[in-house]
């Protein structure tokens, strides 16, 4: 088939380098031949993937020399108050891994950016961040962070790197935050991570709008990039949803005669990492049916080549993951540069 790049992602752990070297030895393989060193572990219901990206590495991913750090919780829902909590300790902790080397005193300064579009909800994280940092200032007044929320360019008409560093030179802070709405090619990703970058960004990429990067490189100062991925490419859920059926009709047939299958009184699904024969269904559908996730996105993605109209997904939900994520991003900066200039 035809390669088509439709698969947007902005992290870096789905980018399809990483996500073919995922056991020990393809890891070490990556990091000898290509300058990408893959961590991944879990602490408590968070899944913490760190991702060291060389001069080397970056030509062969496509990503930018730098650290990366993406944490996750796959069963997180919009009123698991518990699940938020470890994630907020982790993102806490690794803002501070990601900073150790940047010395902040009592006279420092942190510009925050917040990118977006707050007219529309998926693409609003950044400014709601603000929000809630303008919110927690009139109430715990620190002198350290100057916020900023700097629109689009559909509405500015200008680019947002422009401001941004018209604000750097003014200012002269010692870091820029930008917190920024991102893509993922994954369905169940959707507002359950955070990922963390000292690489900068570029606003707009997860979404073919790609704007003028948002970096080191360019402001002067060290950049870091705070994203939650809200949207997913259309293509993806229809993927996964043939997955899912796939995988259900397969597991089905494998239970069928087997005591255990004689016992279940109610509809039942595989668990997405379990191993299930989908060769059982292959007289059913034909050999499709046998694809990888991947081969049968591929697919997908050429089927709609030609149609001039793409659909972009976010949650039902995604107003209250919006508030939370903001909260939390809030609480977290304010938490993290108190202990930072102790």
């Amino acid at each position: 088939m035809i390669e088509v790049n439709w698969s947007r992602t902005d992290l870096i752990d789905e980018s399809q380098e990483v996500v073919e070297h995922q056991t020990k030895n393809q890891k070490e393989k990556i990091a000898d031949s290509s300058g990408v060193s893959i961590d991944e572990f879990n602490e408590g219901r968070v899944k913490v993937t760190k991702v060291l990206v060389d001069k080397n590495g970056e030509e062969q991913i496509g990503k930018k020399e730098g650290k990366y750090i993406t944490l996750s919780v796959p069963t997180l829902t919009v009123d698991d108050n518990n699940g938020f909590e470890q994630l907020e300790k982790a993102f806490t902790k690794y803002l501070d891994d990601i900073h150790k080397d940047i010395k902040l005193t009592k006279d420092s300064k942190v510009l925050v950016i917040g990118l977006g579009n707050k007219t529309i909800t998926p693409d609003a994280v950044g400014p709601f961040a603000i929000d809630a940092m303008q919110n927690e200032q009139s109430e715990n007044p620190s002198d350290h962070f100057v916020m900023y929320a700097p629109g689009v360019t559909g509405q500015t008409g200008f680019e947002t790197s422009d401001f941004i560093l018209a604000l750097t030179e003014k200012i002269k802070p010692s870091l820029v935050l930008v917190i920024d709405a991102l893509a993922t090619r994954g369905s169940s990703r959707l507002c359950k991570t955070i990922q963390i970058t000292n690489t900068g960004i570029h606003p707009g990429s997860g979404v073919g709008n790609q704007r003028t990067e948002v970096s080191k490189e360019v402001m002067g100062v060290p950049v870091t990039a705070i994203g939650v991925p809200t949207v997913v490419d259309a293509t993806v859920i229809i993927a996964d949803a043939i997955d899912s059926v796939f995988r259900s009709i397969a597991a089905k047939i494998e239970e069928r005669g087997k005591p255990s299958g004689k016992l279940s009184v109610t509809s039942w699904t595989p668990e997405s990492n379990s191993r299930v024969d989908l060769s059982l269904i292959k007289p059913i559908f034909g050999e499709w049916s046998t694809w990888s996730t991947n081969d049968r996105l591929q697919l997908f993605e050429e089927a709609f080549a030609s149609h001039p109209e793409r659909l972009i997904v976010t949650p039902k939900e995604v107003d209250v993951w919006i508030t939370k994520y903001s909260i939390l991003i809030s609480k977290c900066l304010f938490n993290w540069m108190e202990h930072k200039i102790k």
